[in-house]
């Protein structure tokens, strides 16, 4: 039998199988096509094989990290969930993915990511407090910068000049994108009917965080809450697909193979990744040192008794205790 292939993502939380949209998008569309998957929920790239999230380990084709070609790749394998979708609706398909991308998706990185309040009180907290130590110091600061350049990209070079007007108009966007996307849905229970198709694992991986996340500042997610059958929506693929994945399964549940594959898997890099951690640790804590003059290098004899500096040996002792 052949192996199957391996999707590293983001862990879960805030009752999501994973906080990350991309990968919340890959996860979604492999439980809508049954795509036999063996799942490596981490908590951080660098133990993905490629050092980005989410990343597909396949056989043939080495590892894929763009979300697109990802689901593009599962669906070169038969797993195609617009294998049933007529002319016109594959082109809805493609207006409806711009429109999110271009729409919705710039907001959703200014909310979770720019926003002063909801990135220091939920996003950097969440991530500082799943990474692992000593990573948890320095990896969101990074992730934040490459949002603010990301966020940048897409707003163009005018984004400083009137970032407060700029601002209002892209959340006034955003609202119509939310607004347009209910009335599209309306009382169905997918996009396109009674079965899901890949929009749908856009849309929820897009509106699934917003709506769940415990926001300070909330402006977008309040007028997501008041489209009712977006909440419905979204509440009603992650009972159907993801019964288990926000959290523990229930005690007397056994956890079943679901479409990803399976049990949850030990990281299979977890030694080398202790050992790389601690040895960033140390450079990072030995660094602090010497930048703040609590260890110093004397050059030429010893000083007099009782002032000689502190041994380099003693002081990463210290550290590790």
């Amino acid at each position: 039998m052949a192996a199957p292939m391996e999707l590293f993502c983001w862990a879960g939380g805030w009752g999501l199988p994973s906080v990350d949209p991309d990968c919340l998008a890959v996860l979604t569309y492999a439980r809508f096509t049954g795509a036999p998957l063996k799942v490596h929920r981490v908590t951080s790239p660098w133990r993905s094989p490629s050092g980005r999230l989410p990343a597909l380990k396949t056989r043939d084709q080495g590892t894929i990290s763009k979300t697109q070609q990802i689901i593009t790749h599962l669906r070169k394998q038969q797993y195609n969930a617009d294998y049933d979708l007529s002319a016109t609706q594959g082109a809805d398909t493609l207006a409806f993915v711009s429109l999110l991308e271009e729409k919705l998706l710039p907001v959703l990185i200014h909310t979770f990511w720019v926003d002063a309040k909801n990135y220091v009180e939920h996003t950097r907290k969440w991530y500082a407090e799943t990474i692992p130590f000593p990573l948890n110091f320095f990896l969101p600061n990074c992730m934040h910068k490459q949002h603010l350049e990301r966020l940048q990209l897409m707003w163009g070079d005018g984004y400083m000049e009137d970032e407060e007007k700029l601002e209002k108009e892209l959340y006034r966007d955003a609202r119509e994108c939310l607004t347009l996307l209910s009335q599209r849905l309306g009382s169905q229970k997918f996009f396109f009917g009674d079965s899901p198709a890949s929009l749908d694992a856009f849309v929820f991986s897009r509106l699934a965080p917003l709506l769940k996340a415990k926001l300070p500042n909330g402006k977008l997610q309040q007028h997501l809450k008041s489209l009712q059958n977006l909440c419905n929506y979204c509440t009603s693929i992650l009972s159907l697909y993801f019964p288990w994945d926000g959290g523990e399964p229930p005690a007397s549940a056994p956890r079943a193979a679901g479409a990803d594959g399976a049990k949850p898997e030990r990281d299979p890099h977890k030694r080398r990744n202790q050992l790389l951690s601690v040895l960033v640790g140390l450079v990072a804590m030995l660094g602090y040192a010497f930048l703040s003059g609590i260890v110093s290098i004397q050059r030429g004899g010893a000083g007099p008794a009782g002032r000689q500096p502190i041994a380099l040996a003693e002081e990463e002792e210290e550290e590790e205790e």
